[in-house]
Order: C-alpha cells, then sequence, then structure tokens
C-alpha cells in the first residue's frame, strides 16, 4: 500500500523534524512547513467530508429497512 504522502514531502518532513531536533530550523523553513502539513489536513477533512456524504446519501434509513423486513 502506498503512502498518501509523496515521497519527495515525505522527506522534507523528515528533514524539517531533524533540523527542529537540533535546533537549526530556520523561521522560512518553518513557514514552509507550516504550508505544506496545513494543506496536507486540509485535504484530508474535504476528502473525508466528501467520503461521509456518499456514505450517508447511500445509506438507506432505518424506516425503510423495516418497511422491508415486514414485507418479507
Amino acid at each position: 500500500m502506498s503512502s498518501p504522502i509523496p515521497l519527495d514531502l515525505q522527506a522534507k518532513i523528515a528533514n524539517w523534524r531533524i533540523r527542529a531536533a537540533e535546533g537549526t530550523l530556520t523561521l522560512e523553513e518553518m513557514k514552509e512547513a507550516v504550508v505544506f502539513l496545513r494543506a496536507g489536513r486540509l485535504s484530508a477533512a474535504n476528502a473525508a467530508a466528501t467520503s461521509k456524504r456518499k456514505a450517508s446519501s447511500a445509506a438507506p434509513s432505518a424506516d425503510s429497512m423495516l418497511d422491508e423486513l415486514e414485507n418479507l
């Protein structure tokens, strides 16, 4: 299974973590990291909301399921 995060971004994140732990991460790099990470979170939130809408619209209501059982 492949990761939803591209390999180049995974490498950048790993580099940011190392540099942050060392205390050598610059303010510009911190800003860049925040922009990339927020974009990923927004994309994930949008995908989850879309998936939830599709699942809720595809699921039958409890009443209709009970009606089907009564008609058997």
